[in-house]
């Protein structure tokens, strides 16, 4: 075998080792960008109405007004919503989830997202405390109407809003639509649910408040 046979054979092995660590590569990074649906726009499957104390009524519209199928939860004395029954499938962390809500009639949150976070949990609210607070309950003990992720913005009735949480290494972030609302560090924090009734949220759901709202497009996927 000649010298320049030989290196051309060596080349090509080495060219397809690194097509084939490429190939794997890709691979891994589509899974990690892979989106999987938490709702199938027709049926309650995977889901139940949270135990909530005067909870108003969950059901699927579907087509809700000329649109995809989506969730409706109906205004209760306090908390209404539903919740994911597959907790042991879901990831704690180096994950994000998103969903488009809407608010229906009300002035208190039309989304209240409760989300694993390590061996703990955390809610993201969305439109509370009189219609237009977002923030993280809880950090440090503080719920969203008082701790740094407290902020204000005003809320129509009758619009989708795209709602996204990642849970990534010592991060949570959120994006109301494209507009990154949280960023914040937890390493070394406490991270927990409100006291009360929001722990039947609890490992995943949506809760309002006084409110009634539709829910649709949830989808989860790894990072």
């Amino acid at each position: 075998m000649s010298t320049s046979f030989r290196f051309l054979a060596v080349a090509c092995v080495g060219f397809g080792a690194a097509v084939s660590a490429f190939a794997a590569e890709a691979a891994k990074v589509h899974a990690a960008e892979k989106w999987l649906p938490l709702f199938d726009g027709k049926t309650l499957t995977g889901w139940m109405p949270s135990e909530f104390e005067s909870g108003g009524a969950v059901k699927v519209e579907n087509p809700f007004r000329g649109g995809p199928g989506a969730i409706v939860i109906a205004a209760g004395t306090t908390l209404s919503g539903f919740t994911w029954t597959k907790g042991g499938e879901l990831p704690r962390e180096n994950y994000e989830i998103t969903l488009e809500a809407m608010k229906l009639t009300g002035s208190d949150f039309f989304c209240g997202l409760t989300f694993p976070v390590g061996k703990s949990a955390c809610s993201l609210i969305v439109g509370g405390w009189g219609g237009m607070v977002i923030g993280l309950s809880n950090i440090d003990h503080i719920d969203a109407s008082e701790n740094e992720t407290t902020q204000g913005r005003e809320f129509k009735d009758g619009r989708w809003y795209r709602v996204r949480v990642r849970v990534s290494g010592d991060k949570i972030e959120a994006w109301i639509d494209d507009e990154n609302v949280i960023d914040v560090e937890i390493k070394g924090r406490v991270i927990s649910l409100r006291p009360g009734d929001i722990q039947q949220s609890l490992p995943l759901g949506v809760a309002t408040y006084m409110t009634s709202a539709a829910v649709r497009d949830i989808r989860l996927r790894r990072l």
